[in-house]
């Protein structure tokens, strides 16, 4: 059978999706997009990549003074210059030291509460690589196994996500950095990531690694199969398995549950390109769709569980609720760490839960093959000005913006889900995503890369954004997880 593209999917779901044709706002006049500068592509090619952040960010109606408006305004803001990286002295922009010490009242509240607190950090996780043919290392023009879709080399080269070997190496790194859980991208029950789960759970069980899902959009109406995928994941992978290595999220106080998030949950009817153009969204969903379908998952897992915790991946503090989730987990790394005390404020007083990801910021691949004129990628986060990547000077500033990231977003969070006046810690509840272990066409992989070094002279020309020290993010993370954990 031949493989199905998401391009492929899309054109499929426009088809049947009533009002897809373009449109214009009045007699054909042109609505001002703000989205533009964000680098966001294009929205009836990319809807897929497309979280509910973005997507609203481009509905043209950003509230003002919402949280939503605050990042909108961050987005806007010039670019900052930062200190060259000195890697004589060590010297950070955020000194590591001093990072731990303001986290380490934080980790010991939350050590005190959670006592495996391990399984509270959770990498995000992309089993959806393959080779012979290639897949995902191939997009939009690349030519494998030099050329990837990629603005870095993994140490690995482009894998197999069901290569044993290679699942077996990701699962001794992430438990030797500490961390206790992963949530897997999941893309139906015909996906080839559902098809990698069963040996990925045997592989981590075996490293004392726990499973939990984020559910992502693989069609335009998976809303609609929401309540039956989540049964799916309890049934196949949590009680066939007897619950062996399914992450349930200890709470401190009473029964363990499941946490499960999703991607692109809340989006708006219609968005706007950096043309002006209108569009209907293809995957819009009514809130009172999800509402019985929120309602529906908590029905059926009552005779298992007290509760389950379902989050979305949203600012919208209306339809949040509306929808039936629980609370939100954030995952676009432009959504600042400076921002997200604003939203923890907002969401907490609506008592709803949240999650802010540990994060090295962003830096996406630019495809081989051209897209519209509204598919700019967006620019390298945190801001730092122009890069020059042939530079070693512009790629240790890149490195020490990305390390600033990691530090500011894990002792920012954790100060967030462990205050006693907010709502997570009211609710005891501590949960942070790491993101990503290896979504490499986002250059958010903690999974190390090459070593600049030991780049390949077929893998030179195409200009790879590889450091000096391929595994620093995972090794940085290590360094600070242990002392979060352990105390030491």
């Amino acid at each position: 059978m031949s493989r199905i593209t998401r391009r492929d999917l899309l054109k499929a779901s426009l088809a049947a999706v009533p009002g897809a044709a373009l449109a214009r706002v009045g007699n054909g006049q042109q609505v001002a997009s703000g989205s533009a500068y964000a680098g966001f592509p294009e929205p009836s090619r990319q809807w897929h990549g497309d979280s509910s952040v973005r997507a609203a960010l481009r509905s043209g109606k950003v509230p003002a003074g919402s949280a939503l408006g605050v990042v909108e305004q961050s987005l806007q803001q010039p670019a900052q210059e930062l200190p060259r990286f000195d890697r004589r002295t060590g010297e950070r922009i955020i000194p590591e030291g001093f990072a731990r010490a303001r986290a380490s009242e934080s980790a010991a509240a939350l050590r005190a509460t959670f006592p495996n607190l391990r399984r509270h950090f959770v990498f995000e996780y992309y089993p959806w690589y393959e080779t012979n043919p290639y897949f995902h290392w191939s997009e939009k023009g690349s030519q494998p196994p030099y050329g990837i879709a990629s603005t870095m080399m993994p140490a690995l080269g482009p894998y197999h996500s069901m290569d044993m070997a290679v699942v077996e190496q990701h699962a001794r790194w992430m438990a030797d950095a500490g961390v206790g859980a992963i949530a897997i991208s999941w893309w139906g029950q015909d996906s080839n990531t559902n098809r990698a789960t069963p040996m990925i759970m045997d592989v981590m069980r075996a490293h004392d690694i726990h499973v939990t899902f984020h559910l992502e959009p693989y069609r335009p109406d998976r809303a609609l199969f929401y309540t039956s995928d989540i049964n799916y994941l309890l049934r196949e992978y949590g009680e066939r398995r007897r619950w062996d290595c399914f992450l349930l999220l200890d709470h401190g106080t009473g029964p363990a549950t499941p946490v499960l998030k999703t991607f692109r949950t809340i989006v708006p009817l219609t968005s706007v390109d950096c043309l002006g153009v209108v569009r209907t969204v293809p995957d819009y969903t009514p809130d009172d769709v999800w509402k019985r379908q929120t309602d529906a998952v908590r029905e059926n897992v009552r005779p298992l569980f007290e509760r389950i915790v379902l989050l979305a991946d949203s600012l919208d503090l209306g339809r949040t609720p509306a929808g039936g989730f629980d609370g939100i987990a954030i995952y676009d790394s432009f959504v600042r760490p400076s921002i997200w005390p604003r939203v923890a404020t907002d969401f907490g007083a609506n008592n709803l839960l949240y999650s802010f990801a540990v994060n090295c910021g962003f830096d996406s691949y630019v495809p081989v093959t051209p897209g519209g004129v509204c598919d700019v990628p967006q620019p390298f986060e945190p801001p730092v000005g122009p890069i020059d990547w042939w530079s070693a000077a512009s790629r240790e500033t890149a490195e020490a913006a990305s390390r600033q990231r990691v530090l500011e977003s894990l002792e920012t969070t954790m100060q967030l889900q462990a205050d006693p006046r907010r709502n997570n810690s009211a609710r005891r509840f501590f949960l942070t995503y790491l993101t990503t272990f290896n979504e490499w066409h986002e250059g958010t992989s903690f999974e190390p890369a090459k070593h600049r070094s030991m780049l390949l002279p077929q893998e030179r020309p195409f200009n790879y954004h590889n450091p000096e020290n391929g595994a620093w993010r995972l090794e940085l993370l290590r360094t600070l997880l242990r002392s979060v954990t352990s105390g030491r």
